[in-house]
């Protein structure tokens, strides 16, 4: 009963804070300009960028596949339906949304474990941040704002830290992968007898550390680390495609270079756990990033609105058809993202045994000869 009050709590202090960010957002906005910006857009290319948005979504469909691969198989189509219904969840409830995704997929796929989806979807998290922060450290690089001062070579400065930070980690996810059994034995040790920790937390703890541990196959056999980072260039030339197209629809003569920054903010931005799909930041820091390139505040708070509408859109309505569909029974969601059965889930799966571990270490071998 706690736990549930505290959950409510927590979505009521994160509404206050959504609303409270866009109070600040649009205090000082011409609201008359800025229903002129939307309504002057281009609906054409509006609808291309919604067309790739659409396409990103396929394409994390297929990476979520790619990672899935070491641990099991799903169809296409059940990671279309997981994906595009959990981003509508994320849409609608923050951050607390994220939840739904992994556990759609094995409602839909038996065969899938949970915390195989779970793991994955942590994995994936790697793969977006690592592409972000090289996208824009690399942009920064030649990148030179209208108006530039000190305070950009300090932006410039930290982009380079964040990228070292991100290979510092990718290395790090190695070495676990090939040293994880004997560092998940080591933890095993460190785990097991302790009275303070319950049994069925190490269980939980030692399984999501050796599916990580197989997950992360992608990372040291070259043919999967292809198809994965393929898939995420995929997936961010598709998402930078549909910004670049909704500025371009609101007239900014902008290129590559210019939506590659913006873009940074953005994502900036959807870090707060808002309601609405980080509402409230994802379009300050938007607005943000425009504005300092020269464009005006009510144009800069017209273009967030739009692009926060066609990056959700999609998820947003595939998600609520694939639901009134019955393709997801919404009562069985409801009680399955729980947090109590979340962890249910996760502690009630069985620890790999020797054999199948070493299993996956002999098709990661052959993989790579």
């Amino acid at each position: 009963m706690k736990s549930v009050t505290r959950k409510y709590v927590e979505f009521g202090a994160l509404c206050f804070l959504a609303l409270a960010i866009l109070w600040w957002f649009g205090r000082k906005l011409d609201w008359h300009e800025v229903r002129h910006a939307v309504s002057h857009a281009n609906p054409y290319l509006l609808g291309l960028a919604t067309l790739a948005i659409t396409l990103a979504y396929v394409f994390r469909a297929a990476r979520w596949g790619a990672l899935l691969a070491p641990l099991s198989r799903a169809s296409l189509r059940n990671l279309y339906v997981a994906t595009t219904v959990g981003f509508g969840a994320v849409f609608l409830l923050g951050r607390t949304g994220e939840v739904v995704r992994p556990v759609v997929l094995p409602m839909l796929d038996t065969k899938i474990r949970p915390s195989a989806s779970f793991v994955t979807i942590m994995v994936e998290r790697i793969y977006d941040m690592i592409a972000v922060v090289l996208l824009f450290a690399i942009n920064l690089l030649w990148f030179q704002p209208p108006n530039a001062s000190a305070e950009f070579g300090r932006v410039r400065t930290a982009g380079i830290v964040l990228l070292l930070v991100a290979l510092a980690g990718v290395f790090g996810l190695t070495q676990f992968r090939k040293k994880s059994k004997g560092a998940i034995s080591w933890i095993k040790t460190k785990l097991e007898g302790r009275r303070f920790i319950p049994t069925r937390l190490t269980r939980a703890i030692l399984s999501i550390l050796e599916q990580l541990a197989s997950a992360l196959r992608v990372l040291v056999d070259a043919r999967e680390l292809a198809v994965t980072v393929g898939w995420t260039a995929m997936v961010w030339v598709a998402i930078a495609a549909a910004q670049l197209l909704v500025f371009r629809a609101f007239g900014l003569p902008f290129g590559i270079t210019q939506t590659v920054f913006v873009l940074g903010w953005s994502l900036v931005g959807s870090l707060v756990p808002t309601p609405g799909g980080a509402a409230g930041a994802f379009h300050a820091a938007t607005a943000a990033g425009l504005i300092s390139l020269g464009v005006q505040r009510e144009t800069a708070a017209a273009i967030s609105i739009v692009l926060h509408i066609v990056d959700f859109g999609p998820a947003l309505i595939f998600g609520v058809y694939y639901i009134l569909r019955g393709d997801i029974n919404l009562s069985r969601l409801r009680a399955r993202t729980s947090s109590e059965s979340v962890e249910h889930q996760v502690e009630d799966e069985p620890i790999l045994s020797d054999e199948l571990f070493a299993q996956t270490e002999l098709e990661t071998a052959a993989a790579r000869d």
